[in-house]
Order: structure tokens, then sequence, then C-alpha cells
């Protein structure tokens, strides 16, 4: 078995995936797993390989498998996390054949276009936009073969693969393998490089962590995520934030505050620096007073006083800021200046092979490509060197699609605004698909209640999954609350969820992040709860309207205490008089909960006893009222 890693940076003009594959048909004689050099992944490959050797057994014409994912069943939270389009496969369920496979930035006319043969030759078929693929393929000899034979195809997924499910002359097939709890993710567009580098950081990707990955280094793995290695030089009066990675040798000044970013090696960074949400590569020296959100800072740059990065700036090799300059948001900032239209590949090539060193050749700055950089001193500031990139006309949502900013809330509404219109089409004609995706004719529309009900436990549990992931990255990155509500919502809509299973899914999230963050006892414990309920309470209350759905959250609270969360069992009371207080819970809403509760069984009243003094406490309050009226 062989493995191949392609190297991003290979597939320029004069070394195509074509070339690449010609020349590993004239080594290669088996199966070979096929991996991008942009992909992370702790997955074990044991399982896939065994169903693929025994695919190949049955059926010689099973050629790849694919390694896909479960994720979010959403446009706005494919934005979000990877910054991707949605992706629709249909697959057969039982032998996991890939029968369509299509992005959404391949149509513009709102809807997909499947062929009837597809249905009808398979007995279930389930379209799913459910599914991430991680760009890991272990494929047969033949694949090389058709690359050889198909000298246009430049694309893996877009000529390769969607040739492949079109053509019924040679028969090939591919299938799909589905990772649950390994991790998988492919970095090609800065969102994504953002959003893989925190869940490397959150030790989503473990054994692939930082203290591990380092070697040599003495890493430190402190509270709220943060890593250190032991030579930092740290300022009595610094402010370390959760979630932080800082590199060997590096200085950081007197009253300068980091959270969720990463700072490379031997980084010198002044006093009074605000760094968040970035990425500050090795070498770099950031003066007294900057502003750093949300950008990417390469390899020996500068940034002189008072210099301001706004959200989603990217400062490329030994670029110099000038001082007190701010850099526009979203700006890419190069020694080189940009290409034009007219300029040679040359600029292109040369940036690309020096990417991952950080060095400029002498005569590469001068010239037609790069002029003395005295005369650039304008565009940066004073005392500033480099071009800042314009953003040509129509090109300003790929920026804010694919940046480390947070998406602009103006955005998130349109993303929203366009779902709920995807929603309604689907409601008007209801018949096409079913809520689970499954494609069937009129004869089979006639599933069993039971089937129904135990797929609609599958989709809550999922969900409830999903919206945990969407609270621990709202509290991890300092999301505002509207921008999570945003988010909470377009999952609802995905997920054919109601209000009620909002509120009782942020409720649970909330206090599973309570019981898991550390505490030597029930003090302890419910001072965790109060910090996240003050905090996310405005959250929260977004998706409690009525008294129903307070009973909900009441319910949940029952159940989490006696299953998953039962270090709150002796705090029942006292986390209902919290919610309470906040306002979270009215008291007609405990009330109705305490006499619904009086004709339950006595296994069910556990919690009404212990709660007893706080619900006679408030029925007297409201008598006294009922009174004084």
């Amino acid at each position: 078995m062989f493995g191949i890693y392609l190297r991003p940076s290979w597939f320029g003009a004069c070394f195509t995936q074509y070339a690449l594959f010609f020349s590993l048909s004239f080594q290669i004689h088996g199966d070979f797993v096929l991996i991008r050099g942009d992909t992370v992944s702790n997955m074990s490959l044991t399982q896939a390989l065994q169903e693929h050797k025994d695919r190949r057994k049955k059926d010689a014409n099973a050629i790849m498998t694919m390694v896909v994912k479960q994720s979010k069943p959403s446009p706005i939270t494919q934005q979000s996390r990877l910054g991707t389009d949605e992706l629709f496969m249909a697959i057969n369920p039982v032998t996991k054949q890939l029968l369509y496979y299509e992005d959404k930035a391949e149509y513009s006319k709102g809807f997909i276009s499947l062929d009837k043969t597809l249905i009808a030759d398979n007995p279930s078929v389930i379209l799913h936009n459910d599914k991430q693929d991680c760009y890991i393929d272990i494929c047969s000899q033949e694949v090389l073969s058709l690359f050889t034979d198909n000298f246009d195809y430049q694309h893996l997924r877009r000529h390769f693969v969607k040739g492949l499910l079109v053509d019924d002359i040679m028969g090939y097939k591919i299938f799909t393998h589905e990772i649950h709890s390994s991790y998988a993710a492919r970095i090609d567009n800065f969102r994504s490089y953002d959003t893989i580098s925190k869940d490397i950081i959150q030790r989503w990707t473990y054994p692939f962590v930082p203290d591990v990955l380092c070697g040599s280094s003495a890493i430190k793995v402190e509270r709220q995520g943060t890593y250190r290695a032991s030579d930092v030089t740290l300022s009595r009066s610094a402010q370390l934030g959760s979630f932080i990675f800082i590199g060997q040798g590096t200085k950081i000044g007197n009253d300068t505050k980091i959270s969720h970013s990463v700072i490379g090696e031997r980084c010198t960074i002044g006093s009074n620096v605000t760094i968040e949400g970035s990425y500050i590569w090795n070498n770099v020296t950031i003066e007294d007073g900057c502003q750093l959100r949300n950008a990417i800072v390469c390899d020996g740059v500068i940034l002189k006083s008072g210099a301001v990065l706004q959200p989603g700036v990217i400062l490329s090799f030994k670029v110099v800021v000038g001082q007190q300059f701010v850099v526009p948001a979203y700006s890419k900032v190069s020694l080189l200046q940009q290409p034009t239209q007219q300029d040679s590949d040359e600029e292109l090539e040369y940036a690309d092979s020096t990417s991952g060193t950080g060095e400029l050749r002498s005569d590469k700055l001068n010239g037609d490509i790069a002029p003395d950089l005295s005369e650039t001193a304008s565009e940066l500031g004073t005392g500033g060197v480099g071009y800042i990139w314009k953003v040509f006309e129509g090109a300003y949502d790929e920026e804010w699609r694919h940046s480390v900013a947070p998406i602009p809330t103006d955005k998130l509404v349109k993303l929203m605004l366009d779902r709920d219109e995807d929603e309604e089409l689907l409601t008007q004609d209801g018949n096409v698909i079913s809520a689970s995706g499954e494609l069937k004719t009129d004869s089979d529309g006639n599933g069993s209640e039971d089937d129904d009900n135990e797929d609609s436990r599958d989709d809550y549990v999922s969900f409830e999954k999903e919206v945990e992931a969407t609270f621990l990255r709202a509290v991890h990155e300092n999301v505002k609350v509207d921008l999570a509500v945003l988010e909470v919502n377009a999952l609802r809509l995905s997920y054919n969820m109601a209000s009620v299973d909002c509120g009782g899914a942020i409720f649970y999230s909330m206090m599973k992040l309570a019981v898991e963050s550390p505490h030597n006892s029930a003090s302890e414990l419910h001072r965790n709860a109060a910090d996240i309920v003050t905090t996310w309470q405005k959250l929260l209350k977004s998706f409690l309207h009525d008294i129903d759905e307070e009973i909900e959250v009441i319910l949940k609270f029952e159940e989490m205490c006696l299953e998953s969360a039962k270090d709150f069992a002796a705090l029942f009371p006292q986390i209902l008089h919290l919610l309470y207080d906040k306002e979270i819970l009215q008291e007609d809403a405990i009330l109705r909960w305490a006499d619904e509760k009086e004709g339950a069984d006595e296994s069910d009243k556990v919690f009404l006893k212990r709660s007893e003094k706080f619900i006679q406490w408030l029925r007297e309050a409201e008598e006294e009222e009922e009174e004084d009226e």
C-alpha cells in the first residue's frame, strides 16, 4: 500500500495533476492512499482500507473509496466554519456507493438536477448536504490509468469524480467511508486555516496537538488552552486569554493583551499591544500600542508603534507597516507589486516558490517586479514598506467568505434569508425530498411511524450536538450573542426543529460547559453555572418565548441531573433559583412545573421535593401579590 502526498504548490502552470499521475503510473502497482498536503486528520485508515479491499474482491469496478464526515447541513455554518459552499452528495445508504457529487458553486439556478435513472437503478438514495469531503481517497491502480488516459483532467473532484459518476461505459464506481469520532478537514482558504488552527489548539486533532508536535521544544500546556514555550519572556502585567500558543524565544511587553491567537518563535511584542484572533508567524516585531484583530502576519514583518490591522488583513513576508497607520479590513500587503493581467506568470511562480521560507532574493527586488521599496512608503505610512493589493471589482464576496475575520452581520442575515427561501420552496413541494433527505418513489412513501420517530430522535441528538459545538465556539471565540443567535437559528432551520428545541439544547450546552469546567466543590460548580448563565442569558432568552418553552428547560435540567450531569443533582433548587433571578424562568413556569409534578410517580418527584422550600417561597410571594391587588 502506497501513500501519495500532494503538495498544494505543485499544481501550478508547469506541473499539473495529469503530469503527476502520469509519472506515478510507472511506479505504483497496487492500491494507494491519495491525500492532499493541506489536509489535517487523525483518523485510522485500517477500517477504510479493509472495506476497500473487501469491496474490490467482490466488484473489480470499485476503484475508489472517498472518506467523508458528518457536517452541519447549513450554508451558513459551512460558510462560517470552513468558508466553503454546500456540498451535495447522493449516496446509496446500503452499499455506500456515491451516485452524485456537486458543490453549490457549480450551480446558480437554485436547484440541482438528478438523472431519473439514478433513482430507478437504486432502491434507496439519500441526498446529503450534511457531508464534508475530507479529501482522503483510497484508490486502485485504475485511477492512475484514467488520469493518464484523460489528459484534460485537471481537478480531482470537478473533473475526475464527476466524470466517473456520469460515465456509463466503463462502469467504474466510487464508494464512501464515513468517519465519526476522528478528525479530518482540509485547509484550502484562510477561514478554514483559522478554524482548523483553533481545532488543533482545542485538541480535537489529538495526538496532533502543539505540545506533541513541537518535538524537542518544551511546550507547557496551561489552563484555558494556553500553550507556552519554556523560554518565553512575559511581562507580569501582560494578560493572556484562552486558547493561545506562544513559541520559543518570544518576548511580550507590559499591559499587552493576547487572546485566541498564535504567536510564533522569536517574536518581539511591545507594551500596550492588543492581539485578538490573529496568527503571528516567526521573527515578527510589533512595537508599542499596536492593535491586531483577526489578521495573519507572516515571517519578518515589522509593525511600527501605533499601527492597526483591521479584521481580515494579511501581511506577507518582511512587510513594514508605518507608525499609526491603519491597514484597512481584508487588505493583502506584500513586498511584491500586485500582478496585472498583462504580467507574466514569473512573479506568481516566484511568490509560490518563496512562500514557505520568508526569504526574498535581492535580484527579485529590482526591475519590473519590485522597484526601489523606498518609493512605496506612502502606501503604508511613515516608514512603511510594501504594496497594498487592491480587491478587484466583484471579488469582495470572496474576501469575507475566505477571511479569518468573522462573517459580517449583514452577510449572515442575507445567508439566513436565502436559507428561509430555500425552506419555503421545500415546504411548497414537500413530496420531493423527505426530511431525512431520502429520495423515494411514490410507492415507497408510506414509512412506519416507528421509523419516523426513530429518525426524529436521531435528528434531535445530532441537532443538540451541533448546538453544543456552536455554543462552545461562541464562548471560546468571543462571538457576539446576536451572531450566535443567527447560527443557532440556521441550525434550527437545517434540522427542522422548533424554538423550544433550541432553548433546551442551549441550556444543555451551558450546563455541560459548567460541569466540565474545573471545580472542586458544589459551590465552585454553582459559580461556574452562574458565570455562564450571566454571560449567555440573552442567547438562551432568545429561544424562550412562552411558559411551555420555559418548562421544557426545567425538564431538560431534570434529565441532566439524572443522567449526564449528576453533579448538579444536589444543586437543582439553587440553579432553579438562579434562572428565576436572571428572569430566564418566570414564576408561572416554575409553579406550573411543580403542579404537573404533583400527580407523577414518587420516583419522578425527586427534584420537586428538593425544591420544596423555593416553591413554597414562590407560592407565598404570589399570594401576597394577590392580596395587595
